[in-house]
């Protein structure tokens, strides 16, 4: 007869720490892996996931927020984004031209049919303008994003510590 916690296997019933240490563990596992993904968030077609800042400086008027539009549908675009942690959110894009890196601001960021757009340091990225305070590590803020077809969505973004070696500061 099988005990409260019992583990079925080829030789029946086993009613053991051991199995229910694994099962435990399991869990614990399946737990963190839906702990990851929570920083996922789904509008129509598209799924945004692993938004993020950059901690700032004090001082600092300017910072730059990150995210990937993963479009399981019809192309869409972004059109525009808010949040009360700054006067303004600008979509952006940064490219070598020639020998320079050029940074200008977008009216819009497209989001193609079937594809993922990232938005990352150094390429596409929406810009903080007129920081109400500086961005720090471990705060979580909202953001609303606005779709040209998709419609509005609010995420949560948390804020990652200053990159070293390599970091650069959007300044304008």
């Amino acid at each position: 007869m099988p005990g409260i916690i019992g583990v079925w296997s080829q030789h029946g019933w086993h009613n053991s720490r051991m199995h229910f240490r694994s099962l435990a563990a399991g869990l614990a596992l399946a737990c963190a892996a839906l702990a990851a993904q929570a920083d996922g968030y789904q509008i129509g077609a598209i799924t945004i996931e692993r938004p993020y800042a950059r901690a700032t400086l004090p001082g600092q008027p300017t910072g730059g927020a990150y995210l990937r539009l993963d479009n399981r549908g019809p192309a869409d675009r972004l059109v525009a984004v808010k949040s009360d942690i700054a006067r303004s959110v600008e979509l952006h894009e940064m490219k070598m031209e020639g020998d320079v890196m050029r940074m200008r601001q977008l009216e819009a960021i497209d989001v193609p049919a079937n594809q993922a757009t990232v938005l990352k340091p150094g390429g596409l990225h929406l810009m903080l303008m007129g920081l109400k305070a500086p961005l720090k590590q471990g705060q979580r803020f909202a953001m609303t994003l606005k779709f040209e077809k998709a419609g509005e969505v609010k995420v949560e973004v948390p804020v990652d510590a200053v990159q070293s070696g390599g970091a650069t500061h959007h300044k304008h």
